[in-house]
């Protein structure tokens, strides 16, 4: 299997981490990345002011991974739901599709509407029945976060239950781990409303870390920026709320690569802002 990894803007500066497992989850079972290094942003910014030129945005880098003949792999769930919503306008839009490819003729580009876009965990649950666990991360409890961009927009993606999403407890259940289940667990992180209200977005982030206090040894990501707000902001709200959590934020490449046999090292571990040390002392070990 051959993708075009799409890491978006946040993954490369803030969640290298997240990049550095995909890319060694991916090699150890057969997944070829190809770096395309004309991608830019997804275009997800820019939707809620101007639609046209989000689309645009999206269908330059759908075309450049159309040029090479090869799907879209993405780390990013909002990348994942700007490409794959903007794929679907502009299969259902020839004029919508003209004006676009008028712009990206200039480039030398042209959107044909051949090209899949596929989030990571995706790909890896498709792969579940082939991944030989080579050691069990037993003994650790687990919360999952998947985030509001997973599963959407649902009638394109047609993937998991949009609301009722299983594919990230099952993968994580894969690796040995066991997934705790918590009171609303597809609440937003809050990233979205963190540039205009701060403090509205921090409550949001805070009601999780409420929700799973105690129960678990760490909380599950697939995404960078529900990262940034769990693990980035933790800090912050314990000091703004006068609460106390310590709750390490791990993304589910890592977990995945552990059971794979790789160490913590080689994972990226010694990225994360709150360090999950048990674990890392269990697998360096």
């Amino acid at each position: 299997m051959r993708y075009a990894i799409f890491l978006g803007c946040t993954v490369p500066v803030r969640a290298q981490n997240y990049e550095i497992s995909a890319r060694k989850v991916c090699e150890a079972l057969g997944i070829e990345l190809v770096d395309l290094p004309q991608f830019r942003c997804c275009g997800y910014p820019v939707k809620s002011v101007d639609f046209e030129k989000f689309v645009l945005l999206a269908a330059r880098n759908l075309a450049i991974a159309e040029k090479e003949n090869l799907p879209i792999l993405t780390l990013c769930n909002a990348c994942t739901v700007t490409l794959t919503e903007a794929n679907e306008e502009l299969k259902h839009s020839e004029e919508l599709k003209k004006k676009v490819n008028e712009k990206l003729s200039r480039f030398g580009l042209s959107y044909e509407g051949k090209v899949e876009v596929k989030h990571i965990v995706r790909v890896l649950y498709e792969l579940k029945d082939k991944i030989e666990i080579k050691r069990k991360i037993e003994g650790f409890k687990a919360a999952t976060h998947y985030g509001c961009h997973y599963s959407r927009p649902s009638l394109v993606y047609e993937f998991d239950d949009p609301q009722y999403p299983h594919t990230l407890d099952e993968l994580v259940e894969l690796t040995g781990i066991e997934v705790v289940p918590y009171e609303e667990p597809y609440l937003c992180c809050g990233g979205g409303l963190l540039g205009i209200k701060e403090d509205l977005a921090l409550r949001l982030t805070k009601k999780k870390l409420d929700r799973i206090k105690g129960k678990v040894d760490l909380l599950v990501s697939i995404c960078p920026f529900c990262s940034i707000m769990y693990e980035g902001n933790q800090k912050k709200i314990e000091k703004q709320f006068e609460v106390e959590y310590g709750i390490p934020v791990v993304y589910y490449t890592q977990l995945l690569g552990l059971s794979l046999g790789f160490s913590p090292d080689e994972l990226g571990f010694k990225l994360q802002r709150i360090k999950p040390r048990k674990l890392m002392e269990t697998f360096n070990a």
